[in-house]
């Protein structure tokens, strides 16, 4: 009765924990990395082939993104989840394909110029049906005997449509232990899905902290009404409103506070005003929304349901499958809202739609997520005062908003509520998916405050939990990156990206005329001058 870490130990992404009892292997998530976490470990660690089960607390791919490698690399088991996730996951893993296999084929483009060995996909569409075929849907409370000696249930944790924690009870001889595996917990009062539900009793809590170590702004906003304002304002100007937005969960959220500033006229004068939802997989994603509201919408929206109103859907949305389709919604002079990803505008649609609105001091870019450093999306809401999109200048003059985020993960007093709930106390809770100094700093807290024992593992730490003894403490493992400087931010971050932009115009110079380089020199020495701090 062994539990082991493999993913997601002091990182953000790519959850991967193995639970070996009943002579069974039983993974929960297997998450591929996202952005800047620290370790490359896209790789899988064992055997895909020795997996019995495969149990997904939910569909965003830092949980899910490596099962069609592991299909690929031998995993013929059993996939379990909620049916919503089941449903997200078809096309949120078809979609990771199409990207693994369109960045392969941009790289070997490039690589064959340049005389590198071609470079394969991490998998292709072909594995991720494969993987697809393999899940089993479940209802929320619904408990199932996986095999003897193996017995889960789903509980809804209000992170994501179908989102929950696992309930895991194991059984070997006359020892019989209850795991509670958190998934993402969720924020209180989201649109359209439910609040987190609480469990009672656990031996052993495996549970997140990303934002273990801060809580959520206090005040309150009238999120419709501030909407609202930011929409009559840009239409009364003639002009559009542009939103970024991540596909799944964002995109749905946004329909839903839309509907109900229509259903109020809570912007006048201007009728149905259309709205576009310009992505793919945004409106695969509402649809399937559209198909799980029951057991999963929260009270609210429900009641919209049985006064038989579409939450998600009101007169003036339109959706764009094709690249033609999202061509012609900038040939429209219609006053309209443009709903597109990237939710941080570093690839797709929306990039289209800022060059063609960027430019326009009438028109508004709305920002309704989380913008990392350096991608464009941050440079926008920092004040850029051009951005440069497909090789060509565009002048910023469009309003910006950063509008208050609806956070879909708990803060740290909402983990703690989450914990709370467990009595009597878990013999050990075991802290997971946070940056580093966070797992570590929240395990501390919780040890302190609740008076149990605690433990933030590392990559390949292993325990007994029929003794409760730690077989292996992992591996505490350095960067396998380059060493990284200082990573700049804000508005030096545009600096740096000004510098880097000068270097690389000065190297086309080495052809040059000699007096054009000179006078070149003399500017750039002009500016140093102007600019250099004196020590």
């Amino acid at each position: 009765m062994r539990l082991s870490f493999w993913g997601a130990d002091h990182e953000v992404t790519g959850s991967c924990h193995m639970l070996e009892a009943a002579g069974k292997k039983i993974l929960v998530d297997c998450g591929m990395q996202q952005g800047p976490d620290e370790y490359d470990n896209q790789e899988i660690p064992f055997a895909p082939g020795e997996i019995d089960y495969v149990l997904v607390t939910h569909a965003h791919i830092d949980h899910t993104g490596r099962l069609p490698l592991l299909y690929k690399l031998g995993f013929s088991g059993e996939i379990h989840a909620t049916g919503a996730t089941a449903d997200l996951c078809s096309i949120m893993l078809r979609d990771s394909a199409h990207i693994q296999e369109f960045e392969a084929e941009w790289k070997n483009r490039k690589g064959k110029r340049a005389g590198r060995d071609a470079v394969e996909p991490l998998y292709t569409m072909e594995d991720a049906e494969g993987v697809i075929s393999l899940f089993h849907p479940w209802d929320y409370g619904q408990e199932v005997d996986l095999c003897p000696g193996i017995r889960i249930r789903f509980v809804d944790v209000g992170h994501l449509l179908g989102s929950a924690s696992i309930e895991i009870w194991v059984t070997e001889g006359d020892v019989t232990r209850k795991i509670v595996f958190s998934g993402d917990i969720g924020n209180l009062h989201q649109p359209l899905i439910n609040d987190p539900q609480y469990i009672a009793e656990a031996d052993y809590v495996v549970m997140e902290s990303t934002y273990g170590d801060r809580n959520h702004e206090a005040t309150a906003i009238d999120y419709a009404a501030t909407f609202a304002q930011v929409i009559q304002e840009t239409f009364d100007r003639g002009g559009n409103v542009v939103i970024p937005s991540f596909a799944v969960g964002r995109t749905q959220e946004l329909l839903y506070f839309l509907r109900h500033i229509k259903a109020n006229d809570m912007v006048k004068g201007y009728g149905n005003f259309p709205v576009y939802v310009d992505s793919p997989l945004a409106n695969e994603a509402t649809n399937i929304f559209r198909e799980n509201m029951y057991g999963y919408f929260d009270p609210e929206a429900m009641e919209l349901v049985r006064q038989g109103i579409n939450p998600i859907g009101f007169p003036g949305l339109k959706v764009s499958v094709t690249s033609d389709d999202s061509k012609a919604i900038n040939f429209d002079d219609q006053r309209k809202i443009i709903i597109s990803a990237s939710g941080m505008c570093e690839a797709g649609r929306i990039k289209h739609h800022l060059k063609h609105n960027l430019w326009r001091p009438e028109c508004t870019v709305v920002f309704v997520g989380f913008q990392a450093v350096g991608t464009l999306g941050r440079s926008l809401i920092e004040g850029a005062r051009s951005v440069k999109l497909f090789g060509e200048e565009i002048n910023v003059r469009a309003r910006i908003v950063r509008m208050p985020g609806i956070s879909g993960h708990a803060d740290q007093a909402g983990l703690l509520r989450w914990l709370d709930s467990f009595s009597p106390k878990p013999r050990k809770v075991f802290v997971v998916h946070g940056e580093s100094e966070i797992c570590d700093s929240f395990a501390a807290l919780i040890a302190s405050r609740n008076q149990v024992e605690t433990a933030a593992p590392y990559f390949g730490a292993c325990y007994d939990l029929a003794t409760g003894v730690c077989l292996d403490p992992g591996v505490k493992r350095q960067p396998q990156q380059k060493p990284r400087t200082r990573q700049p931010s804000g508005v030096f971050a545009r600096l740096v990206a000004a510098v880097q932009r000068l270097v690389r115009i000065s190297n086309r110079y080495e052809e040059c005329a000699n007096g054009d380089i000179a006078k070149f020199a003399d500017q750039v020495d002009a500016l140093c001058d102007k600019w250099e701090i004196k020590e």
